[in-house]
């Protein structure tokens, strides 16, 4: 009798084993996700596809905290260093290349590592994204100027005034979600709350999400000093070499505007690299907020001991 219902559970065990599985990685920046990517990958003897919206710059490398040049010739990362930073990519954009990297993954493996904190960028590969008309762009550029100009509070009035809906139910403390309500609903005339559908599109492999958190002392400690390290490595350099592309949205981003504003001679280098600290922490909480929406994630600490091998078996 055990042999023969054994045998009955054969056809089910190969089913599983032949559909791929995907291991996402998520979390807040400087919680570690990239070691504890790199031993799942060489557990599971495969590659990683990043799903962090500027490592995949080739000119961004210090500020956006890239895997080192052993880490990427250890574990091979797709999406990393893929483009020059005057392409603009979106989240629909990887969604493409994301998958066409675990078609590619799959071929000579049944285990994929996805790794990031870009939200969006992971919900686009798990989920897919809701089709919708492109906001034009000069539009884009014109609320991206005045909320430069403005700030936050401004963008927060604009939202409130021109789409109520977005406001009411949309992410109003998230500038960049913010910014994109905005230009859509001034190109359309309508709030881009009606183009959420919530359905999600199938994908042919399974997906486990793994979270890393630690305590908040914990997490903002290492992010003060993975900054002033970023600042040791050439993070300063690193800004003024990219000053003719300042303009370009990909720079619009931590750790590059602050050190705009220092060379601008608007603030003194040590505030800015407070601005960076501070800005990071920051963008930290609204990645946990973003993450912890998802039901999906089974979160861990992230010096959890044999973090891998539960992340395995979840």
């Amino acid at each position: 009798m055990e042999l023969k219902a054994w045998l009955r559970k054969i056809p089910e065990v190969v089913l599983n084993n032949l559909i791929p599985k995907v291991y996402i990685i998520a979390g807040p920046t400087a919680v570690g996700k990239t070691a504890v990517a790199m031993a799942l990958a060489q557990r599971l003897g495969t590659m990683i596809v990043s799903a962090d919206s500027r490592q995949c710059y080739a000119e961004m490398s210090v500020g956006t905290a890239k895997p080192t040049r052993a880490e990427l010739e250890q574990v091979h990362h797709y999406f990393v260093n893929a483009f020059p930073v005057s392409r603009v990519l979106s989240a629909a954009d990887y969604e493409v290349l994301a998958l066409q990297y675990l078609n590619e993954i799959f071929t000579r493996s049944n285990y994929a590592v996805v790794c990031g904190g870009t939200g969006l960028y992971i919900k686009a590969l798990c989920e897919g994204l809701d089709a919708m008309p492109e906001a034009d762009m000069a539009i884009v550029s014109e609320a991206e100027a005045a909320y430069k100009e403005y700030g936050l509070a401004w963008l927060q009035q604009r939202i409130k005034q021109e789409d109520p809906e977005f406001y009411a139910n949309g992410e109003i403390q998230n500038p960049a979600r913010m910014l994109r309500a905005l230009s859509f609903v001034r190109t359309t005339g309508r709030s881009i709350i009606h183009y959420r559908t919530a359905q999600k599109k199938i994908r042919p492999f399974d997906i486990i999400k793994a979270g890393l958190e630690l305590p908040r002392a914990e997490l903002y400690d290492r992010i003060n000093k993975r900054v002033d390290a970023m600042m040791a490595q050439g993070l300063l350099a690193e800004v003024e070499s990219l000053t003719p592309y300042r303009n370009n949205k990909n720079l619009q981003t931590v750790g590059y505007t602050e050190l705009f504003e220092y060379l601008d001679g608007t603030c003194s280098l040590e505030a800015a690299v407070d601005k960076i600290k501070q800005h990071t922490r920051n963008y930290a909480k609204r990645q946990m907020t973003w993450f912890k929406k998802d039901k999906e994630i089974t979160w861990y600490n992230a010096d959890n001991p044999g973090l891998v091998d539960k992340i395995i078996s979840q």
